[in-house]
């Protein structure tokens, strides 16, 4: 397969940009049922130097990603191809494009609403603090960050100078010193002369001398308490509040009293107006756009594996240093958010859109070929590498229809010995083969190849074979003196050098197409069978066999839609390798998940082969077929 998609599960567009009175700003604005998202920077539209900004706000489904990852529809984390890419539309418009520019992709780092604003020109679904984010609220309602402190029962000795640490949301800073020769607490020292070894006594001390300096305009907090706890409470309210300064000191390190929970909860505004959202090198990325008409295509896979290990860590998340998934901000850098001149406007497809082929997605890629030797088995020589002197072969063990796991290998190792065959070749004859160390064979002269577990159901084993004498082997899987299962004949092929530079070029022919498909099938296999054009048979071969079909070792396939050639998938030749044909011994094959098309349109497959001489070739066979 190499591709699974996910649609995205939020989305919407928040700005400050001025309204059409170039007075009021669009701040309380939603955007979240509009079909297009928007991202811009205006400079001085609305006097000498203003500036307004645009900026998008997606989310995907995790838990979709996690669930197909421990089903096994998508590698697991740390497969070499995996790759997870942030795909999003280009959506053409009337009004002016920039150009040569980049856009910013960040983790958002709070939970947003994505409400039901549709007006993307004046700005008049306007929110009002209810369901939706907007340029200055991520939630509806609000609440302000509070945090819990667990006053200890302590002996004077113990408490006496101790200091208790508090920063509010404005960045004041009081520094409590704990004083056993007062018995009423003031704006900078919690009265301890009557509580000692009295816990409730003391929370009650530490809530009056938070509240003294809130009195003396020192700190914008409150508190109360009840019993040993004391509950502290920003006065602003909104996200800004969960990430101010732990409250910290001696008191704490000293064990005089515990924090039962840091600043938190706090929500209805974004810590800082337009989103909040990480800029490190693993939850942020960069898209760059020539022509400005381009489509967005960036690999996030950090981001990605971190919100797939955030929420299997829920517990530990933060202090792992996981991102939870709250999708990302797409903007203009922050110099060209700055800059004195604008870049307006660039907009993409939303996830309402009605094209969905052009919706945002998050497109897992990966390297899902499968390469079986059986077709194309090939005796060990000086004019290959070692690397391509080794054959895999595959066993594939199927229950009632369904793969299944060898009940004495689960996913262990298993062991694969070679025979010659019978005179007619029908079966294997004789005793095992002794085969070259290398790979699976572990020492010279053995005639036991340790194979793998590959997937369920499915096991390889990888050799060298080099007795040049017989050149029909058969293959006979076995766990110690259990067979599980004896291979057809293989029939070993010869490398060859030429006097001639090669140029090969083929007829190819999908086999089992069909007219048409249906979206609810989500993983079709098509066939291929391919022949070199050039290839003559003797009259021999005619009469006697059927043509055998040429196998493909490097193929790639691409989707199209007909109507405007608008293209699905592209050649997967880059680093994930994600539509690379697969081969075994029936030939060339490929997989593909038919629920990422749109139903109701014709599609068409088309063939790329890496020729001989290291150079791609697209072949002139179109493959067409209809999905509804």
């Amino acid at each position: 397969m190499g591709i699974q998609r996910y649609s995205a599960s939020l989305d919407t567009t928040i700005t400050n940009a001025y309204k059409m009175n170039l007075t009021t700003r669009a701040t309380g604005s939603n955007m979240g049922l509009a079909d297009t998202l928007e991202v811009f920077s205006i400079y001085g539209q609305a006097a000498s130097a203003s500036s307004e900004l645009s900026r998008i706000l997606v989310q995907f489904p995790t838990a979709d990603i996690s669930a197909d990852r421990t089903a096994g529809t998508i590698p697991a984390s740390g497969s070499d191809s995996l790759k997870f890419f942030l795909r999003m539309y280009n959506a053409e418009h009337a009004y002016t494009l920039p150009k040569d520019f980049n856009l910013i992709i960040s983790a958002v780092s709070s939970s947003w609403e994505e409400g039901y604003g549709l007006d993307m020109d004046e700005y008049t679904d306007l929110t009002y603090d209810d369901v939706g984010a907007n340029w200055v609220s991520n939630v509806s309602g609000s609440a302000a960050a509070t945090a819990t402190i667990t006053a200890l029962s302590k002996t004077a000795g113990q408490a006496n100078t101790r200091v208790l640490t508090i920063v509010d949301v404005e960045e004041n800073s009081v520094s409590f010193t704990i004083d056993n020769s007062i018995s009423t607490s003031t704006a900078t020292k919690i009265a301890f002369g009557n509580a000692n070894s009295n816990a409730t006594q003391f929370a009650t001390n530490i809530a009056a001398a938070i509240n003294a300096a809130d009195t003396a305009d020192t700190l914008n907090v409150s508190a109360t308490s009840d019993g040993a706890a004391v509950t502290c409470t920003m006065l602003t309210i909104g996200l800004a509040g969960n990430s101010v300064s732990d409250i910290a000191g001696t008191s704490v390190s000293d064990s005089v009293v515990t924090m039962t929970k840091q600043w938190g909860s706090g929500a209805g505004k974004w810590a800082t107006a337009g989103g909040d959202y990480y800029s490190d090198v693993s939850s942020s990325f960069t898209a760059s756009f020539l022509d400005g008409t381009e489509h967005l295509e960036v690999d996030i896979t950090s981001l990605v594996e971190q919100w797939i290990s955030s929420s299997a860590n829920s517990k530990t998340a933060v202090n792992m240093g996981l991102r939870t998934n709250y999708g990302v901000l797409i903007n203009f850098p922050t110099a060209s958010e700055a800059a004195a001149r604008s870049y307006y406007t660039k907009k993409f497809f939303a996830r309402g859109s009605q094209y969905f082929l052009k919706r945002p997605t998050i497109e897992a890629r990966w390297d899902s070929s499968t390469k079986d030797n059986q077709g194309s088995f090939y005796l060990s020589s000086s004019l290959a590498s070692a690397a391509n002197n080794l054959n895999k072969i595959y066993i594939y063990n199927s229950v009632r229809g369904q793969l299944a796991n060898l009940p004495n290998v689960g996913a262990g190792s298993i062991l694969v010995s070679i025979y010659s065959g019978s005179a007619n070749n029908t079966a294997p004859s004789g005793s095992k083969l002794f085969l070259p160390l290398g790979d699976g064979v572990k020492a010279v002269g053995d005639t036991n190849v340790t194979g793998g577990y590959v997937a369920t159901g499915i096991y390889s084993a990888s050799f060298a074979y080099a007795s040049s004498s017989i050149t029909t082997i058969f293959p006979v899987w076995h766990s110690g003196s259990v067979e599980y299962n004896t291979g057809s004949a293989i029939a070993v092929k010869t490398f060859n050098s030429a006097d001639h530079n090669p140029h090969s070029s083929y007829a190819s022919k999908i086999t089992n197409l069909r007219d048409t498909y249906s979206r609810e099938e989500k993983m079709t296999r098509f066939r291929l069978y391919v022949r070199e054009k050039d290839w003559n048979p003797n009259i021999y071969t005619k009469a006697s066999s059927d043509i055998s079909t040429s196998i493909i070792e490097d193929g790639y396939y691409r989707i199209y839609r007909t109507v405007d050639e608008f293209e699905v998938v592209a050649y997967g030749t880059g680093s994930t390798n994600h539509t690379r044909l697969s081969f075994d011994a029936s030939g060339s094959y490929f997989d593909f998940p038919m629920d990422v098309l749109a139903a109701g349109y014709m599609y068409a497959f088309k063939l790329i082969y890496k020729m001989p001489d290291g150079n791609y070739r697209e072949q002139p066979e179109i493959f067409k077929f209809r999905v509804d």
